[in-house]
């Protein structure tokens, strides 16, 4: 290992006290940092991928004078990530006395534990959940189900978690259990900032964003890595440098404007959909089955749209909805920033490549603000409910007047080499009478559109047939049928059904 990419140092913030490390490499994960050189083995490592949440940690981060919690998946965050942080581990919630904080006490009393090995990971999205919630207070089992959807129970179940979950708001805060957040903010904001480093590189600028990728053109571009996580873990990649775009300032931000709003490619897939979901509210439900909240709270809406999965949640939706994709390079000639926009469905020429150059970087997401009489769906289908992958991902938007299709777009996942639109679709259903024969049409089309292929989520035959009823099921939808949708489907619906 060279010099130079052993040399990085890296400082967070821990019990109110800043921990230095010396030497850490830039492609270390957070969980090995953790267990290795501090020692912190209650943080477990069980999948690797941010799969099962048993290695999850809290991230504290000062943002507008206020302390933001964020339960994440160590096992897949690089270490250099959480530099000028907070980090919670779950051994850091209980007092000098042994007196347990009121997520770990709600568990004891409720019987939430039986093996143990993924209780600290619950344990301490329960910590987050209670942080973000004013001491646990006003949490339902809806929330609390989706809050603990990306941690895996292998044997207790999940009932008396979710129980823990809505209890702990009622348990005694015993004294030193709790964040003083003020001092947190303060000593965040004392934390030593490090010279730059060319082996891990994590700007705050947006011009030096793109001049150290012009100067580092092989570098390996991370924001969340939930997917480049995965390479180290999975595939044991290794970075000689690596360029981060969380810390930049201006694409952290989400921006209004009258007719679109542009997400930044450093904003998380949790602030990027609460933006959506504040559009379109239809988007709730798409939204929480994307992961866990642990990969929602690391993974980033540009990082999700670069990656270029064919399997991707977001791209299907963010096509559907007419998003374009603003491109970004460093101009050494005018020593100014350069940009280029195109549509979404046009970034992609193949599996995980696109039209980027090598120094350019995708900076911001631009979606449509909805239009009038504009109808819109996402639909997710995988083999379990929550914190899964897609085998087929359908995303439809309508404008519908006087009985005619006046305008459409389909955005399509898991059946091509990229996420796709299906324009021959699109074509059999514009200008049409908005009836069964059209929606008969377009769904002979759209299963002729694709070839997907077989794989172990599943068969290319069964991905045809969904795409086809995925389309059915929007114009079922559209005609008032809401019980076939799992979202309406409760004890009294079934009971309607009878």
């Amino acid at each position: 290992m060279s010099t130079e990419i052993s040399a990085k140092t890296l400082t967070f913030l821990r019990r109110g006290q800043a921990v230095t490390l010396h030497d850490v490499a830039p492609d270390r994960t957070l969980l090995e940092v953790l267990r290795e050189d501090l020692h912190c083995t209650g943080t477990k490592e069980g999948c690797g991928e941010g799969d099962c949440g048993a290695c999850t940690v809290v991230l504290g981060e000062a943002v507008n004078g206020q302390l933001e919690y964020k339960a994440i998946n160590s096992c897949i965050r690089l270490a250099h990530s959480v530099d000028g942080l907070a980090v919670w581990t779950v051994e850091d919630l209980a007092n000098d006395n042994g007196e347990l904080h009121p997520a770990q006490e709600a568990m004891v009393q409720c019987h939430g534990s039986q093996c143990g090995f993924c209780t600290p990971g619950f344990v301490m999205s329960l910590f987050g959940m209670y942080q973000n919630t004013g001491g646990g207070q006003g949490i339902d089992r809806a929330q609390a189900q989706a809050d603990l959807s990306g941690n895996l129970c292998r044997c207790t179940g999940y009932r008396p978690i979710l129980d823990a979950a809505q209890q702990m708001g009622a348990l005694p805060l015993p004294a030193g259990c709790g964040v003083n957040e003020a001092a947190t903010v303060a000593a965040l904001q004392a934390l030593p900032q490090h010279p730059a480093d060319s082996a891990y590189m994590r700007p705050t600028a947006l011009a030096e964003l793109l001049q150290q990728r012009a100067a580092h053109p092989q570098a390996q571009v991370v924001a969340g890595c939930t997917d480049v996580g995965l390479w180290v873990t999975k595939m044991h990649k290794r970075f000689d440098r690596v360029l981060d775009v969380t810390a930049v300032h201006e694409l952290r931000q989400v921006e209004q404007y009258p007719h679109h709003i542009a997400i930044g490619a450093a904003v998380t897939l949790t602030d990027a959909y609460a933006a959506l979901v504040e559009e379109r509210p239809q988007l709730q439900t798409f939204a929480q089955r994307f992961a866990g909240l642990p990969v929602r709270n690391s993974g980033t809406l540009g990082g999700n749209v670069a990656n270029g999965s064919p399997i991707g949640d977001s791209m299907p939706m963010l096509i559907a909805l007419g998003a374009s994709v603003v491109l970004m390079r460093w101009d050494a000639k005018r020593r100014s920033i350069a940009h280029r926009e195109l549509r979404l469905e046009d970034l992609y020429t193949g599996y995980r490549t696109n039209v980027m150059r090598p120094d350019e970087l995708l900076a911001w997401i631009k979606v449509p603000r909805p239009t009038a009489g504009e109808s819109f769906k996402a639909y997710k289908i995988s083999k379990r409910f929550d914190d899964d992958i897609s085998a087929v991902c359908l995303a439809i938007r309508t404008t519908v007047k006087d009985d005619v299709v006046q305008d459409v777009s389909i955005g399509a996942g898991g059946v091509a080499a990229t996420p796709a639109r299906a324009r021959q679709t699109e074509a059999a259903l514009r200008g049409q009478t908005w009836s069964t024969a059209t929606v008969k049409a377009g769904i002979a089309a759209l299963r002729a559109e694709f070839q997907p292929i077989s794989d172990m989520r599943a068969s290319a035959a069964y991905r045809q047939t969904v795409l086809g009823n995925l389309l059915q099921r929007y114009w079922l939808e559209s005609q008032g049928l809401q019980h076939i949708n799992l979202e309406n489907l409760n004890a009294a619906t079934l009971e309607a059904l009878a």
